[in-house]
Order: C-alpha cells, then sequence, then structure tokens
C-alpha cells in the first residue's frame, strides 16, 4: 500500500503534516509492506502555488497513492479522489510518522471534508 501524507517540509518521517492538502509545498510517499515502511520519497507538489480544482488529486493518482492523508480538504477533493479509488483521511497533525501510525491505528477521520470548504460550500 502506497500512502500520501501532505507535508510542510522535506524531512521525510519527521516532517510536520500540512494542514490543507492542495496548498503544501511536499508530500511524503510511503510504502507499507504490512505495518512497516519499506520505502519513504518526498516530492514537491507541483501546484503548491496555484492550481485548479482536481488537479492535485489527479496528481496523487499518478503517483500511485492508495490513500491521501493531511491534517484538512475539502469535499471536492475528496469526491475526486473517490472517483480514482484513493481513500482519505483527515484530522492529521503533528510529524508524517505521527499521522501515518495514527492512519494504521484508525486513529484518523475518514472522507471528512475541512471547516474551511464547509464554510464556502465547496
Amino acid at each position: 500500500m502506497k500512502i500520501a501524507i501532505a507535508s510542510d517540509d522535506n524531512k521525510g518521517l519527521q516532517s510536520r503534516v500540512a494542514q490543507h492538502f492542495g496548498r503544501c509545498p511536499y508530500y511524503i510517499f510511503v510504502e507499507l509492506e504490512g505495518d512497516e515502511a519499506k520505502e519513504i520519497n518526498t516530492v514537491e507538489n507541483p501546484y503548491h502555488a496555484v492550481h485548479e480544482a482536481g488537479m492535485v488529486p489527479a496528481f496523487i493518482h499518478q503517483q500511485q497513492a492508495d490513500v491521501m492523508i493531511a491534517g484538512g480538504m475539502g469535499r471536492r477533493a475528496i469526491q475526486f479522489f473517490s472517483e480514482y479509488g484513493i481513500k482519505t483521511a483527515t484530522g492529521a497533525a503533528g510529524t508524517v510518522e505521527e499521522a501515518l501510525h495514527a492512519y494504521q491505528q484508525g486513529y484518523l477521520a475518514d472522507d471528512s471534508a475541512c471547516q474551511e470548504s464547509i464554510d464556502h460550500s465547496q
């Protein structure tokens, strides 16, 4: 399983989780074998500065991720990910490693749009 985690910096598992998946500067991709991280890669977000709806989910899909984890994301993004067959998990905080463990233990919310998205009907 390949998990993408939105990140504010480029420090691998010690990176800070970004609170918005589309505006983060990096994605940390973790390839899991069972519960063990086998490969960890950092990829710059090519749409960090500007993007249109659907561009980032398409990029994550191109990276062959099965799951997208972030602090938050909007309803439309969740819908795009769903169309690609990518699970989403929101509510992540702390380091990428902490978010990964929280996801593995079932502590992160699935398909929950962030309050900003709800407030702006996105």
